[in-house]
């Protein structure tokens, strides 16, 4: 089980898949103090019900956040919670994790597919990012340490191999993903925009590509499944410095090309 000392940790898309299983695996590692605030779009509905399970049996520990990461107003009132009760050491760990994934080539993709996948892919990370970065500064500040860390202050953003271009060349006969690659190719370079920004705050910023896995979006025929792409992610997340800042690093700690 990685070591992620993270005090508090936001997760958003936490409802199934990759989001679900972090908040699940975070809650089962023994950290004085920890919060997991864990966001998605309908807390109380049928889609939410292992999140909600899954935070009875850890009270005090998971929140469970109304976050529609494609509303802006919604963003907002996320924060105004979370900020009620993360105290004045501030917010550790962001994870943009929600994401949505559309089949369909250049030609096939409609105008309001793409709109749709970079709604959700990008614009949801990039208002997040800017409406919790107060948080994340107060935790960098707050922190004893020196150097970047996911325990001090980081934004690790969810990506994918499909957002390289540079392995896209490769891919493209088997996946045929286009909205959703673009705007993870575009998500990449918010990672590295923001790592350039927040250098001077001690904010760590790094875009992670969990791997092919078994989940709504990766399909039946990916052979990793949910709990083992994510306890290499708390592996590799756990033991990250200010050298991979700016980075990005699939499942397994190696660098992959933009």
């Amino acid at each position: 089980m990685a070591a992620v000392k993270a005090c508090s940790v936001l997760i958003t898309g936490a409802n199934r898949g990759l989001g679900l299983e972090m908040v699940k695996q975070l809650s089962e590692v023994p950290c004085p103090k920890r919060q997991i605030f864990a966001c998605c779009r309908d807390p109380d509905g049928p889609k939410s019900e292992k999140l909600r399970e899954l935070a009875e049996k850890h009270p005090g520990i998971i929140t469970i956040v109304c976050l529609d990461v494609g509303d802006p107003c919604s963003i907002k009132e996320s924060a105004k919670k979370v900020s009620s009760l993360l105290g004045k050491n501030g917010l550790n760990l962001l994870v943009n994790n929600a994401g949505v994934l559309t089949h369909g080539t250049m030609q096939s993709t409609t105008d309001q597919e793409m709109r749709d996948a970079f709604n959700t892919n990008l614009m949801g990370p990039f208002t997040v990012t800017k409406e919790y970065l107060p948080y994340l500064r107060a935790a960098a500040k707050a922190s004893a340490r020196s150097g970047m860390s996911c325990d001090k202050a980081a934004i690790i953003n969810i990506s994918a191999g499909l957002g390289s271009m540079t392995q896209m060349l490769s891919l493209y006969s088997h996946f045929s993903t286009f909205s959703y690659s673009v705007s993870k190719t575009g998500l990449n370079m918010l990672t590295v925009y923001t790592a350039i920004e927040l250098k001077q705050d001690e904010i760590l910023c790094v875009s992670i590509h969990p791997g092919w896995v078994k989940s709504d979006m990766g399909g039946d025929k990916a052979p990793l499944e949910s709990r083992d792409s994510v306890a290499d992610i708390l592996q590799v997340i756990s033991s990250l410095t200010e050298k991979q800042h700016g980075g990005f690093l699939d499942n397994t700690g190696k660098t992959l090309p933009w």
